[in-house]
């Protein structure tokens, strides 16, 4: 496992390694040996990755940005409010400091996916133990195909970016670092931190568009049409349901954005 010499606002190691389980395997093990808030662990391939519902996340090594970062907090009652999209909101706003001429166009999809156009380009999940909160983070920097049958639904900086350095990956890990610091540690301290809700709200991805919504678990069957309004105090997705004035806070399920 190699230190490396990158900037973290957590004041804590940044370690790679070449190939892992996965980064949150990696994690669990470094929150064993007692390392601190906000030490992270990046690689370049993971043979057993993972995204939400446990499904399997795939990524061409070395060419995307694969990490996991750990975070203390002594019960969950400290954990920051949805953090998972509070992270959506700083990964996007770091792909913008990435590139500029993408600002105001990388979009956060309910509850944990980053978009660029109608292609995701990045993927969250976060787990919590009873002692640590551990965010892993995959973003598709440098990945310039992908197979059959992601090919309309997965996308890469790169592809939209094609003057990306080789180093791109670890420069934005760095810009996704400050930004998480700022989204989650900082309002901590400031009595009157912007509004996160109202930030988010403005890049949440098919936000005022009719959608459809599969709620609850992935083969629960129970659907939702309807107008997406917002998110919610608790990061709750809101919907107005057709045919219905109020809105309705679903806490599970997914857009089905792809048929």
């Amino acid at each position: 496992m190699k230190l490396l010499n990158l900037n973290n606002p957590f004041n804590a190691p940044v370690y790679h390694e070449e190939t892992v389980s996965s980064t949150s395997d990696v994690s669990r093990n470094l929150a064993g040996e007692g390392k601190p808030h906000g030490t992270v662990i990046t690689a370049d391939f993971q043979e057993a990755g993972r995204g939400r519902a446990k499904r399997p996340w795939a990524a061409e090594p070395g060419k995307s940005l694969l990490f996991t970062v750990l975070l203390r907090y002594g019960e969950s009652s400290s954990i920051p409010k949805a953090l998972t999209l509070r992270t959506g909101l700083a990964v996007s706003l770091a792909i913008e400091d990435l590139v500029p001429s993408l600002a105001g166009s990388v979009t956060v999809k309910w509850p944990n996916d980053i978009m660029i156009g109608h292609r995701k380009v990045a993927g969250i999940l976060t787990e919590w133990d009873g002692k640590a909160v551990y965010i892993g983070v995959g973003v598709n920097v440098l990945q310039s195909d992908f197979p059959d049958e992601y090919k309309t639904k997965a996308g890469s900086i790169i592809q939209v970016y094609p003057d990306l350095g080789e180093n791109a990956r670890f420069v934005l890990l760095e810009k996704i670092l400050s930004r998480l610091y700022e989204e989650i540690e900082k309002p901590r301290l400031d009595a009157s931190p912007e509004n996160w809700r109202e930030r988010l709200g403005r890049r949440l991805y098919k936000r005022g568009e009719t959608v459809t919504f599969l709620q609850g678990a992935a083969d629960s069957g129970s659907v939702v049409e309807g107008i997406l309004s917002g998110i919610g105090l608790e990061g709750e997705l809101l919907i107005i349901p057709a045919g219905e004035e109020k809105e309705q806070a679903f806490t599970s399920g997914e857009l089905q954005v792809y048929s």
